[in-house]
């Protein structure tokens, strides 16, 4: 893999970073100690300016090269939370925090950033300001907005930002991505059902949840398949159904929960109508009322076109031009990167975390310390080829 030497030097350093976060995970917002973690290393790097308490938690690092009359500013974003998840990988750098692990990767593409970070600052060979982003929440908590909301972008000045994210299933330091929509908007469906509860030896004198929620359920199934077009992407699940509390009760009130994602924005809009309209119909032909809070979460992922481009070349000069897929296809994950790509052109890439490896948000994932040259290197290089010396 042609990776930049002093990357691949400090290789051992940076997996021993991410090995201590992954046995210290932080959820959303609460990372005291991930932050300051992240905000030691940078002053110890002799990084120009370090800001903590970007979008509450976030850390954020200002690189000058040895030029800056380009005018440029890149910036480059990585994820420090976990997830509330019991570890299951019996490593001896496991969690010790009971019921959070670093499910995702957010360790690595923590670590991998701040090997870029060291490396950027000792070198300075790029014309322009690089930015380091080390973002709080993403994993539901939109803390990518938070930061913008914070006014990290006018701020520092960014005019383009790039995200990378690793990806089970694919060869270990490959890359892929793709021009326009690369990951779904992400939604949350809240569903409170109200009908009579009663002795469940008396059906026909309730009106029962259960029944009216399981219809519900069934019945939110056909949107995908009978109202979308079939050439479109869009998911309704509905992962969580609450009523009653014994057997011999039909309660009076039940709530469901469930995601809704699409990959453009009128795909979005036709599954919120959709979803409202069947709930509230449905209930109502069982003699049940029923109510709807749909929320807007992550927006759709898309990349610039030109960004794009800019990544795909950088990975192929890394990783090799047979190991970038350029056109890869759209995945249904949320990730609200997509904030940013709102507001500035960039790009966010998959990093192949390996065939084999266990899949992201399991118990038994863990990221594979042998990609970190390849991230980081990606990174180096992504800055050295925007803002050329």
């Amino acid at each position: 893999m042609p990776v930049v030497n002093r990357v691949a030097a400090l290789t051992e350093e940076i997996s021993a970073w991410r090995r201590d976060l992954h046995q210290h995970p932080e959820l959303q917002y609460d990372l005291p100690r991930t932050a300051a973690c992240v905000r030691d290393r940078l002053t110890s790097f002799g990084v120009d300016d370090v800001v903590p308490g970007i979008g509450r938690t976030g850390v954020v690092g200002v690189i000058h090269g040895r030029r800056r009359d380009s005018g440029r500013v890149v910036a480059l974003r990585a994820d420090m939370d976990a997830l509330p998840i019991e570890e299951l990988t019996g490593l001896p750098y496991a969690s010790i925090t009971p019921g959070k692990m670093h499910a995702c990767g957010h360790d690595g593409h923590t670590a991998m950033l701040l090997g870029a970070a060291k490396y950027l600052a000792e070198t300075r060979n790029f014309n322009g300001t690089a930015v380091v982003i080390f973002q709080p929440a993403e994993e539901g908590g939109a803390g990518a907005k938070a930061m913008i909301d914070d006014g990290l972008l006018e701020r520092f000045g960014i005019q383009e930002v790039y995200g990378m994210h690793n990806m089970p299933g694919l060869p270990l330091g490959s890359f892929a991505t793709r021009p326009g929509p690369l990951m779904a908007s992400a939604d949350r469906v809240f569903i409170d059902i109200e009908g009579k509860g009663g002795h469940a030896a008396h059906p026909q004198a309730t009106v029962d949840t259960v029944l009216v929620g399981a219809a519900i359920v069934q019945t939110l199934q056909s949107v995908v398949s009978r109202n979308l077009d079939p050439l479109e992407s869009g998911v309704v699940s509905i992962t969580m159904f609450q009523a009653g509390y014994t057997d011999n009760v039909i309660p009076q009130t039940a709530h469901l929960r469930g995601t809704s994602r699409a990959l453009t924005h009128e795909v979005r809009d036709l599954l919120e109508t959709r979803i409202r309209h069947i709930v509230e119909a449905t209930a109502t032909i069982y003699g049940a009322t029923a109510r709807t809070d749909y929320r807007r979460d992550y927006p759709v992922l898309r990349n610039h076109p030109r960004e794009t481009e800019y990544a795909v070349a950088v990975a192929r000069e890394v990783a090799g031009p047979d190991q970038v897929a350029a056109n890869f296809t759209p995945v249904m994950w949320g990730e609200d990167f997509a904030f940013m790509l709102e507001r500035r052109p960039g790009a966010l890439i998959f990093a192949g975390n390996g065939e084999h490896s266990a899949g992201l948000h399991h118990p038994a994932y863990d990221f594979n310390d042998q990609l970190i040259p390849a991230g980081a290197s990606y990174w180096v290089r992504l800055v050295e080829t925007r803002m050329p010396a």
